[in-house]
């Protein structure tokens, strides 16, 4: 093959191994989040806590300067060059409105809820399927988890 051409990589997979048995690319490495309550002492810190937060996939806790909480799923963000300027939009769990609050009103923020995608990874799936093969069993399904 020249050496300008990529291959495909099923043709750099040996033919011969079973699929099952072929290497998997390891997943990306997902940071426990759960439980967190990270320090906010500097603005980088909120900024970052924040972006985090976005990625999770379950309910964070804000507490702003004034005392009040918000307890729902951050499912926006919108940054700017100060904390004043930057913003995350939430839906809070106990009422039917999106509620947008600004990085500055801040006072502490915790990853209270359940994180719905811990352990749903591709590596997960092919070791639970892999379990099940070799146990003997047949017809495998592999049902999603019951969410709460």
């Amino acid at each position: 093959m020249p050496q300008d051409v990529k291959a495909h990589p099923a043709e750099l997979a040996d033919a011969t191994a079973p699929a099952d048995e072929m290497e998997l690319a390891p997943a990306a490495a997902r940071e426990q989040l759960e439980g967190w309550i990270p320090p906010l002492a500097t603005d980088a810190e909120i900024r970052d806590a924040l972006e985090k937060a976005f990625d999770y996939r379950g309910d964070i806790t804000v507490t702003l300067k004034d005392g009040s909480r918000i307890e729902g799923y951050l499912f926006d963000r919108r940054p700017g060059p100060t904390l004043t300027d930057c913003r995350v939009r939430l839906f809070p769990k106990d009422r039917d409105e999106k509620v947008s609050v600004s990085y500055a009103d801040v006072a502490r923020l915790e990853f209270t809820g359940r994180d719905t995608a811990a352990g749903k990874s591709w590596e997960t799936w092919v070791r639970k399927y892999n379990e099940k093969k070799a146990a003997g069993e047949t017809d495998i399904r592999l049902e999603p988890e019951k969410l709460d």
